[in-house]
């Protein structure tokens, strides 16, 4: 009996004390942080929006901390896998998410996720706000949003996506439902394929990210008709808003903000959050941004967590309003 007493006492010693050495890996000081190359997880592909703001934080955060922040791109389910990838890392700070608002749309669309958008993640900042540009191909003979809906009205229109749930989806479905025409959505794995569909004429149109969008639209490749925020870009001048255009009540920013596994220490959130924030607020970084398209926007981790509930109520209701679903 003693024998067997002492057995289970030493098992429970044991399984304590890995318990403990795992907590201690994963509430590492602040100090001392980070030790080892960062993963910033990409819900979106090489050249998109999230990608080239992953990219500018990512080389600044590297310079600063002498270690390598990857940047991983992993396209596909208007940012599930990504978010997944992250909702299921250890808690240790070494893994990054660059969101966008497929984050808060993605719950509604899909009738099972394997995560939850606000419990499995710990906010860290709000990276910037993008709107999209409605492009349509040379050959669509629209000059103009009334022109286009009338169209719309009188044939089926298809619109490229970045993927189900993506804002370039939910910027179609909004425009659909408030103009009562019915669009035909094609969604792409990512920003890339998804312009050269529109580029290649296999779907018609898109509300495309301004960032990956603006240098077509410039060349003249694509025909910019509006841009979907709800004052004119900076970028752009020349394009009016979709409300403007006789769509009242229109807007549908993107907004991308970074977010890390639940559980990290609040010390590593915090310390995560200032050096974010200065790299968005330097000069050159700024610049970047505009110039692109992108309106640097940042937050502490408690207002991005009031701002994704927000959203969240947001879209529901959208999304309920207008029947989409993504399965």
């Amino acid at each position: 009996m003693l024998r067997h007493t002492r057995r289970a006492l030493t098992a429970s010693v044991l399984c304590f004390t890995l318990l403990m050495a795992t907590a201690t890996s994963f509430a590492q000081p602040a100090a001392t942080y980070p030790s080892r190359p960062l993963r910033y997880v990409v819900g979106g592909s090489v050249g998109g929006g999230a990608d080239s703001l992953a990219r500018a934080i990512a080389q600044k955060l590297g310079e600063q901390w002498g270690q390598q922040v990857i940047v991983d791109n992993r396209a596909g389910g208007g940012g599930i896998v990504a978010s997944e990838i992250v909702a299921k890392s250890p808690p240790d700070g070494y893994t990054l998410l660059m969101a966008f608002t497929s984050h808060v749309t993605n719950p509604s669309l899909y009738s099972k996720l394997s995560y939850d958008a606000v419990k499995d993640f710990a906010p860290i900042t709000l990276v910037a706000t993008i709107p999209n540009i409605l492009v349509v191909h040379p050959t669509v003979t629209a000059e103009s949003v009334p022109a286009l809906v009338s169209l719309a009205k009188k044939k089926q229109l298809s619109f490229a996506s970045t993927g189900s749930g993506a804002s370039t989806h939910l910027a179609g479905v909004l425009f659909g439902h408030l103009t009562g025409t019915k669009l035909l959505h094609v969604p792409y794995k990512g920003a890339g394929p998804a312009i050269t569909g529109v580029m290649s004429a296999e779907t018609d149109m898109m509300f495309a990210n301004m960032v990956s969008i603006l240098p077509q639209v410039k060349s003249g490749k694509l025909r910019g008709l509006a841009v979907t925020g709800a004052r004119r870009s900076a970028a752009a001048p020349e394009l009016p808003t979709i409300a403007e255009s006789g769509v009242p009540g229109y807007e549908a920013n993107a907004w991308f903000a970074t977010f890390t596994t639940a559980g990290t220490a609040a010390s590593l959130v915090q310390r995560l959050n200032g050096e974010i924030v200065r790299i968005i607020n330097t000069a050159d970084v700024r610049n970047r941004l505009t110039v692109q398209g992108a309106e640097p926007l940042t937050s502490t981790p408690q207002e991005l967590a009031h701002y994704t509930r927000e959203e969240l109520q947001r879209w529901q209701r959208v999304i309920r309003e207008s029947g989409a679903r993504a399965d």
